[in-house]
């Protein structure tokens, strides 16, 4: 197999922190070395020191302790400098508190998911409402208005969320074309929101199919997954969550509207790991997928919202999470919800390259038409294009290290945004960036 390795640059020479060094934090590590050569240094907070010696190979400052809503500040700032880029990829710490500090600092800021600290999730002391996603995003959003200086920091910028929205407005782009309307690239929120509602899309699924297979079986009161167990029974575990579109007219006899009348989402009574809708993606054709919560349901669906000029909702796409996980997975979560009420087990794995025989992860956003004509447009990775590309990950964990080193190539590049959002960001310029690491990117016709 010949796969291209890219060589590009970036001229950055500050610090690097990186908070979290599990499957996400050591699989960016060596895309950094290679891509940002001129860092004045390279620091990672982790509690443990399971990958300490990837840290140290790559020439890394390791420090096993943990980042907690205490200590953060002291421990940031004894190794921080005044060009640094904070790179959060941990469970659980908190994503308000990190962008605070980035921008009274004057440093850039990365995320891949709006953390709390510990006891949103797994609390059932919580509403239902105060655990979704929708919450956490509002409460960050609201810092747009207060934070002190304008260094940008990237909200939720991974695979998904973070490089399906990109995703997605090429894929509008591509249907432009395919239907015939006459358009230029969009240059505003306004614009990318009428192309969407001019193309009569309904909806939008986030596809993805992780078609990954250990070399071993998964055993009794153990959790197998390509990306953290404990991130994904996090998401399995709260409230099914999705952007609610202006075309739907039957409410789900379960669902919540939010307390927020303007809200663009709702949320359903049952957690997303027992809620299954079907979806499609090019290799397996029509499939169940599981309608876990994430960021890019609310985000997309508020993004390409249209309003008339009395500032009144004429248009908005529904838009949620359509997961099919590794089969592994999917028995660890059977486990999870029918023999242990939701008790996590004992022994967690991140399967690593080296634990995979085969497989690969598609994903990619499925736009769906009113006459129920879609389009899918997305990454079909393998994991032994992946093996090629880039060490310690596999298939699904590349298409999110590429998308944060993507996202910090942007920040970068355009350091006084203030806090944004992938959907915010120019698409073309970040796709640049991640597409030599996606294998093979492509559209397909289909239907729902």
């Amino acid at each position: 197999m010949q796969v291209n390795i890219p060589s590009f640059t970036s001229s950055f020479d500050g610090q690097v922190i990186i908070i979290g060094f599990g499957s996400i934090g050591k699989g960016l590590l060596p895309l950094l070395r290679r891509h940002m050569p001129n860092l004045s240094g390279i620091t990672i907070f982790d509690p443990s020191s399971r990958n300490a010696s990837i840290a140290y190979a790559y020439g890394a400052n390791f420090i096993e302790i943990s980042i907690t809503e205490e200590n953060y500040e002291e421990q940031i700032n004894k190794v921080a400098k005044d060009k640094t880029f904070i790179v959060n990829v941990a469970n659980e710490v908190s994503s308000f508190d990190l962008v605070q500090l980035c921008s009274e600092r004057e440093w850039l800021y990365i995320d891949t998911v709006v953390e709390p600290w510990p006891g949103t999730y797994f609390n059932s002391n919580l509403s239902l409402e105060e655990q979704t996603n929708y919450a956490l995003r509002k409460k960050l959003l609201s810092l747009r208005n207060i934070l002190p200086t304008h260094s940008t920091a990237i909200s939720c910028c991974g695979a998904n969320p973070g490089m399906v929205s990109w995703l997605t407005k090429t894929a509008l782009l591509n249907m432009a074309k395919q239907y015939d309307i006459d358009t230029k690239r969009p240059e505003s929120r306004e614009e990318w929101s009428k192309l969407m509602h001019d193309l009569q899309i309904r909806g939008i699924h986030i596809a993805e199919y992780d078609s990954q297979v250990p070399k071993f079986p998964k055993k009794p009161n153990q959790f197998l997954n390509t990306w953290s167990p404990m991130g994904f029974v996090a998401e399995a575990l709260q409230p099914a969550e999705l952007g609610w579109g202006t075309f739907e007219e039957d409410f789900p006899i379960n669902g919540n509207r939010f307390e927020d009348k303007d809200a663009p989402a709702i949320y359903l009574n049952d957690p997303g790991g027992k809620v299954e809708v079907q979806t499609w993606t090019p290799e397996h054709g029509k499939h169940p997928g599981f309608l876990v919560t994430h960021n890019e349901a609310i985000s997309i669906a508020d993004y390409f919202s249209l309003f008339n000029g009395e500032g009144e909702l004429v248009y908005r796409p529904t838009c949620h999470y359509a997961y099919r996980p590794s089969d592994v997975a999917i028995e660890s979560l059977r486990e999870l919800f029918d023999d242990r009420q939701t008790k996590m087990q004992d022994e967690w794995k991140v399967l690593e390259a080296e634990d995979i025989a085969t497989g690969n992860d598609e994903l990619g956003v499925l736009l769906y038409r009113t006459d129920n004509s879609a389009y899918w447009y997305g990454s079909t990775l393998s994991i032994e294009k992946t093996k090629i590309l880039v060490p310690h990950q596999n298939a699904t964990g590349l298409q999110v290290t590429s998308a944060v080193l993507s996202g910090m190539m942007y920040a970068i590049n355009h350091p006084a945004e203030g806090l944004i959002e992938a959907e915010e960001m120019d698409h073309v310029e970040c796709l640049y960036v991640q597409s030599p690491y996606l294998g093979t990117i492509a559209g397909h016709n289909t239907s729902l």
